[in-house]
C-alpha cells in the first residue's frame, strides 16, 4: 500500500485529520503522523484526545501509523530520498501555511511539506480560516502556483447531509480524492439526477 504524511497544525478542525487518519489507516496505507505543539493542544480541546489515545484507538492498524516528533528534523520523511506517495496538512493554520509558501522549514512538518513541493509530490493543504486575509490570499495563489492542492474545509449541501459526521466524511473524502485515494465517504455531483 501506499505511505502518507499527514501533518496537524493548532487550526480548529482536529476532528477531520482523526477521520482522515482512520481511513487511511483502514485502507491499508501506511501513515506518518506529525503534529505542532498547537495542534495537538487543539486535538485536546476539540475532540478530548491526545496522540497516545489515537495510537490505542487504531487497535491493529496502529501498525501502519508511525508518530513523528515535531522537532525531528531526522526522520525519514525529512529526506526527498525517502519516497512517500502524498501528504495532506489537515487542518492547516495560516502561520503553517504562510511558512510553507515561503519555505521556512523549522519543524519536521514544514520540512516534510517543503519536501513534497521540491520533490514535485502531492501535497494538500487543508485550510481552517475565516475570513481571509490578503495575506492569507497570497500565500494560497503562491503555493496553488507551485502545484500544491488547496482544498479548504468548505462542506456542501448538494448531497443532503445529515449530521456533522455526513459533513466531515464529505470534506475527508474529497482530501482522500485529492491525494489518489478512491472511496465512498461522499457524493460526486450527478447533476441533481
Amino acid at each position: 500500500m501506499s505511505k502518507f504524511v499527514l501533518g496537524v497544525t493548532g487550526a480548529s478542525g482536529s476532528i477531520y485529520a482523526v477521520r482522515l487518519l482512520e481511513e487511511l489507516l483502514k485502507s491499508g496505507h501506511e501513515v506518518f503522523l506529525v503534529c505542532t505543539k498547537c495542534g495537538e493542544q487543539v486535538l485536546n480541546y476539540e475532540v478530548n484526545l491526545t496522540i497516545e489515545h489515537i495510537v490505542k484507538q487504531c487497535g491493529d492498524h496502529g501498525k501502519k501509523l508511525r508518530v513523528c516528533a515535531i522537532d525531528d528534523l531526522f526522520a525519514p520523511i525529512a529526506s526527498g530520498s525517502f519516497l512517500i506517495d502524498g501528504m495532506v496538512v489537515l487542518p492547516c493554520s495560516m502561520s503553517t501555511m504562510g511558512k510553507i509558501s515561503h519555505g521556512i522549514g523549522d519543524n519536521l512538518l514544514i520540512r516534510a511539506a517543503d519536501v513534497c513541493i521540491k520533490e514535485k509530490r502531492n501535497l494538500v493543504l487543508v485550510p481552517r480560516e475565516t475570513p481571509l486575509s490578503t495575506i492569507h490570499l497570497k500565500n494560497m495563489l503562491s503555493l496553488s502556483e507551485m502545484g500544491v492542492t488547496i482544498l479548504p474545509a468548505m462542506p456542501s449541501f448538494y448531497h443532503k447531509p445529515r449530521t456533522i459526521e455526513d459533513m466531515i466524511d464529505a470534506i475527508v473524502g474529497r482530501v482522500m480524492r485529492s491525494l489518489g485515494i478512491e472511496n465512498h465517504l461522499y457524493h460526486e455531483w450527478n447533476g441533481g439526477v
